[in-house]
């Protein structure tokens, strides 16, 4: 049920909701209302975009949202949080709070889907004492095919190689980088747009995650790693109709970074 109300107490009839309305299936007789449940998109455009807080639907309460008016990030601070990030290659062991890690996914949930399809199952490891155990199996596993010469030619040898060279010679982490946390994001593949779905979502991670002091670091070993064995996505509870966009370990960081890099001019392509 889509669960639409209006108060019409505070409801100007205004429009809005219908004009924004990306499905239409909102129409004015008056007040506002849903012609079509099924073809809504459950956006909740209708209850953002009304000026005055009428708007409910889903069960939402409008009172609840943040307003935006006066509460928006300045374009300098975004610009210095894109320009500032960097990936964390050198961690602490301690386990971050689990409240920030749930508050950096519920937020992270808020990111564009195709179709708002709102599909991205976010698999995460809360737990150093658990990435300790999933370190060992990865390399257990990795460094078999390794001594039994089965790691495939090219550039997955070469890094796999040399990190399991790492692993047995010195007992350094070169697929997890020692991170306590590891997010991996996937999504049915009968979502609209699963890969480009699973990369925002990650992204979206990541910028929260940097502005509230916490490192990650988009991990192509890992992905190498779920290619190599392909038991570790079920070890992980990544569901088998699944298509695994990326993945990023997070935690502490042990490095400060004190200033932005420089980069540019853009590559652009001006279409005439």
């Amino acid at each position: 049920m889509i669960q639409f109300r209006i108060d019409e107490e505070r409801c100007i009839q205004c429009g809005e909701c219908a004009e924004d309305c990306p499905a239409g299936v909102i129409s004015m007789d008056g007040y506002p209302e849903i012609t079509n449940e099924e073809g809504c998109y459950r956006c909740q455009h209708c209850l953002a975009v009304c000026p005055t807080g009428a708007v409910s639907i889903l069960g939402r309460d409008p009172d609840a949202s943040i307003e935006l008016e006066g509460n928006m990030v300045d374009a300098a601070s975004l610009a210095r949080l894109i320009k500032g990030r960097r990936s964390v290659r050198r961690y602490s062991d301690k386990d971050l709070d689990p409240a920030l890690i749930d508050e950096l996914l519920d937020i992270t949930c808020h990111a564009p889907t195709g179709v708002n399809a709102q599909a991205v199952l976010f698999t995460v490891v809360r737990e150093g004492a658990v990435m300790k155990g999933l370190r060992q199996e990865v390399m257990e596993q990795l460094t078999k095919l390794h001594d039994e010469a089965r790691l495939p030619a090219g550039l997955v040898a070469k890094y796999i190689g040399g990190a399991v060279k790492a692993w047995q010679e010195e007992g350094r982490d070169i697929i997890f980088r020692g991170a306590p946390h590891l997010l991996i994001t996937s999504a049915p593949k009968s979502a609209p747009c699963p890969v480009q779905d699973t990369h925002i979502a990650l992204a979206t991670f990541q910028l929260m995650a940097h502005a509230r002091g916490v490192g990650t670091l988009w991990n192509g070993m890992v992905m190498m790693a779920l290619a190599l064995w392909p038991d570790l996505g079920s070890r992980l509870g990544i569901p088998a109709d699944h298509i695994v966009g990326y993945s990023m370990v997070f935690g502490e960081p042990l490095v400060e970074y004190h200033r932005t890099v420089q980069r540019g001019p853009a590559r652009v392509n001006v279409v005439r």
